[in-house]
């Protein structure tokens, strides 16, 4: 998967989380359908389990994530304007694939975005 990140909004914290339909073609085969579930490995060594889906009608796919996104939002505690990152990890002597998901805390002084800091378990 190219890298894709994404600034938080309202709908992805309380719902699911809209993908640019540019990174389908780096997700696992659909196989004709209309969902593929894939797993994310975070930064603490965690896997999650994530499907995505797309629209079965209209001309734009619209993919989400649904199923597992709101359980590594609260595993994760994420907050509207956090940041969130999925890349893949070739390894190539074993010739597999790893997703790799991150998240960034939002910091802010005096009401100002100052930037974002990674999140890892201590």
């Amino acid at each position: 998967m190219a890298t894709f990140s994404k600034v938080l909004r309202p709908t992805d914290i309380q719902e699911r989380l809209s993908v640019p339909a540019k990174y389908l073609k780096s997700l696992p085969s659909f196989e004709g359908g209309y969902a593929v579930v894939f797993q994310a490995i975070d930064d603490d060594g965690h896997v999650w389990t994530f499907k995505c889906s797309v629209r079965k009608k209209g001309r734009y796919p619209k993919p989400v994530l649904g199923k597992g996104w709101l359980a590594f939002v609260a595993g994760k505690n994420l907050k509207v304007g956090d940041k969130v990152r999925f890349y893949e990890e070739k390894n190539k002597s074993a010739a597999t694939h790893a997703y790799k998901v991150q998240v960034a805390k939002e910091v802010r002084i005096f009401g100002a975005i100052f930037g974002y800091t990674l999140i890892v378990a201590p």
